[in-house]
C-alpha cells in the first residue's frame, strides 16, 4: 500500500513506499540526497551507497529530473528538514527514466515558461501559487453555503449580453447567434428569485485586447445574487467574506505563502468594516495627488492604484456616475446622476477585485433602459419578467477568482493564478 509524503508523520520509525517523481539530486561521495515529490509535498530521500544493491546505487545516481519511481525506506524525524521528515531510501523501482527535462534549475523568460506551462506547474512556486488558489475556492464556498446560499450554475453559452457586446466572443448556435458568457448574473438574479441566495462560480470571457499584467481573456467568477438585499447590505456580505477568506489562508497556507516569499503583514490586516469612498472623493483625491480627471471619467489601473495607496485594506468606491455602468445598476434615488454599486480596490495595486450593486426592479426603468442602451426587447423580455411576477429589491456582485489569487500571492502577473492562462497572444498549450 503506498502512502503519502503529506501522511509522513504517521509513520515514523516504519517502512512506508511512496509513488515519486525526482525533482532534483545531489551526491556527497557514497550519499545520495533525492528530493522527492508526489503532489501532496516534498521530501528528500538518502540513500547510502553500503546499504542498497549496487544496481539500485546505479540506477538512482543516473536518474534523470522528472523521472517517475516507487521508493521504498524508513521514516526518520528530522528538524533540519523543512517538512520535519527524511527517508532512509532502501529501495526503489524505476517507472520511467525521463528524457532530459527542458526547465533546468535555472532561470528562464517568461515566453519559454509560458510554452511549457504543462511543465511549469511542477515547480514549488506554482504549486504553491495552485494550492492558494484552491484554498480561496474552498473557503469561498464554505463560506457562502453556511450563509444559506444556493449554488446554481448558468449557461455558459447565451443569445445576449450582460456587460455590453464590444467584448463578446460570437459563435453560432447552430442557425442563430450565440456568445460566450460576459458574466452569470443575469441568470442568478432569475435564480435569487426562485432560492432567495445563490451563486455561480464558473468561467467568463472577455474578449479584451488587453495586454496587462491584470488580465486575462478567460478568468472564473464568483457571482452571489441576494434577494431583498439593498446596496449597503451587500457592501456587508463582501466585507465578511473576503474577510473568512484572507483569514483562512493565512491559517492554512502558511508553508505556499512562505514558498512564495509573500508578505502577510498587510494581509493580516484585512478585516472588516473596510473604508468607503464615493466616486466624488476618489475623484477630489486624484486631483489632490497631481492627476488630471474629470468627473465622468471611469478610473484606470493608475488611478485605482494610487487610491488604494491612501489605505491599509481594501477600500470601496461607491456612487459611480450611471452613464459609466452596467444598464441594470439602480439610481440612486437621492441623485439619479449615480448608481447604487461599488468596486472593492484591493491594495498594493491589483486594482478591482469586485464589483457589484442593486439592480433595478422597477419594470418601468428597466425598459427605459433597455431603450436607452439599444438593446433587444425580445432578447431581455425574459430578463423583464422578473421585474413583472413579484419583483423586490435585490444585489450582487461579482468577484474576480484570478485577481484575488495574484493579490494574495502577492503576483506581479495574472498569468500565473490559473493553470493555463488564455491571454491576448495565448492559447498554447
Amino acid at each position: 500500500m503506498l502512502t503519502t509524503i503529506s501522511k509522513l508523520s504517521a509513520h515514523v520509525g516504519e517502512k512506508v513506499k511512496l509513488g515519486a517523481w525526482l525533482y532534483n539530486k545531489r551526491s556527497s561521495g557514497k550519499i545520495l540526497f533525492l528530493q522527492l515529490r508526489d503532489g501532496t509535498g516534498v521530501v528528500q530521500g538518502v540513500m547510502l551507497k553500503k546499504l542498497v544493491d549496487t544496481e539500485v546505487w546505479q540506477q538512482a545516481k543516473d536518474l534523470p529530473q522528472e523521472s517517475s519511481l516507487y521508493v521504498e525506506g524508513t521514516v526518520r524525524a528530522d528538524e533540519r528538514a523543512p517538512t520535519g521528515y527524511e527517508l532512509d531510501v532502501t529501495g526503489l523501482e524505476v517507472i520511467q527514466s525521463a528524457e532530459e527535462y527542458p526547465i533546468a534549475l535555472k532561470e528562464h523568460g517568461v515566453e519559454f515558461l509560458m510554452d511549457h506551462r504543462h511543465l511549469w506547474i511542477r515547480s514549488p512556486r506554482q504549486r504553491a501559487i495552485l494550492r492558494i488558489r484552491a484554498e480561496i475556492i474552498r473557503q469561498i464556498r464554505a463560506w457562502l453555503d453556511g450563509e444559506g446560499f444556493t449554488q446554481v450554475d448558468p449557461p455558459v453559452l447565451t443569445s445576449s449580453s450582460c456587460e455590453g457586446t464590444t467584448n463578446l466572443f460570437h459563435t453560432k448556435y447552430f442557425d442563430e447567434d450565440a456568445y460566450l458568457t460576459q458574466s452569470g448574473q443575469l441568470y442568478m438574479e432569475a435564480t435569487a428569485m426562485a432560492l432567495g441566495r445563490v451563486y455561480s462560480f464558473g468561467p467568463t470571457f472577455r474578449a479584451e485586447k488587453s495586454k496587462t499584467r491584470r488580465h486575462l481573456i478567460e478568468f472564473w467568477m464568483i457571482e452571489p445574487e441576494m434577494a431583498f438585499v439593498d446596496h449597503v447590505q451587500s457592501l456587508e456580505v463582501q466585507e465578511a467574506l473576503l474577510t473568512h477568506v484572507i483569514q483562512s489562508v493565512l491559517q492554512n497556507c502558511a508553508d505556499e505563502l512562505k514558498t512564495l516569499g509573500r508578505d502577510t503583514t498587510a494581509l493580516a490586516n484585512v478585516k472588516g468594516p473596510f473604508p468607503r469612498i464615493t466616486y466624488d472623493e476618489a475623484v477630489e483625491l486624484l486631483k489632490r495627488e497631481g492627476f488630471e480627471f474629470e468627473w465622468g471619467e471611469d478610473f484606470g489601473a493608475p488611478h485605482e492604484t494610487k487610491i488604494a495607496e491612501s489605505f491599509d485594506r481594501p477600500v470601496f468606491i461607491t456612487h459611480y456616475p450611471t452613464t459609466i455602468k452596467a444598464f441594470y445598476m439602480k439610481p440612486d434615488p437621492e441623485r439619479q446622476e449615480v448608481v447604487l454599486c461599488a468596486d472593492l480596490i484591493a491594495p498594493e495595486g491589483y486594482g478591482e477585485i469586485i464589483g457589484g450593486g442593486q439592480r433595478i426592479d422597477d419594470p418601468a426603468l428597466l425598459k427605459q433602459r433597455f431603450q436607452e442602451h439599444q438593446l433587444s426587447q425580445d432578447d431581455y423580455a425574459w430578463y423583464l419578467d422578473l421585474r413583472k411576477y413579484g419583483s423586490v429589491p435585490h444585489s450582487g456582485f461579482g468577484l474576480g477568482l484570478e485577481r484575488t489569487v495574484a493579490w494574495i500571492c502577492g503576483l506581479e502577473h495574472v498569468r500565473e493564478t490559473i493553470p493555463f492562462p488564455r491571454m491576448l497572444n495565448r492559447l498554447y498549450p
